[in-house]
């Protein structure tokens, strides 16, 4: 699916349209539909932890969100060997508006967000036996 980009991916200010696929229910591949080169491998952090923030109003306006909007959220994940080393960017999600086709890079405040991390370890999140 194809989306707007109305706030700049943080290093990417070109970067003006992306697609994302979803690879399973975990992980999911955005690209900028100008450049292949140019890819990430998202996450669905509601798999992981209680993951809820709030939306600085600003970011609502530039999205076109209100209490009815139908809304995705995504983490970028980088990717290290072995997998489990891993980390995920909590402080920066993508925010989608599945309504509009938008999507924002949203960047939280630490201070308000003390429970997420720039580079939580994938393997901190395994589920004990």
């Amino acid at each position: 699916m194809s989306y707007k980009v109305v706030s700049e991916i943080l290093g990417f200010k070109d970067m003006q349209e992306i697609v994302i696929e979803p690879i399973d229910d975990f992980f999911s591949k955005m690209s900028d539909a100008n450049n292949k080169n140019i890819s990430f491998i998202l996450v669905n952090p509601h798999l992981l932890r209680e993951y809820s923030f709030n939306l600085p109003q600003d970011m609502k306006t530039l999205l076109k969100i209100d209490n009815n909007t139908n809304i995705t959220v995504y983490n970028i994940l980088l990717i290290q060997k072995p997998l489990e080393k891993s980390t995920i960017n909590f402080l920066a999600p993508i925010v989608i508006n599945n309504d509009n086709k938008t999507v924002a890079q949203v960047v939280l405040e630490p201070k308000q967000n003390p429970d997420f991390g720039m580079a939580e370890r994938i393997e901190s999140f395994k589920q004990e036996k």
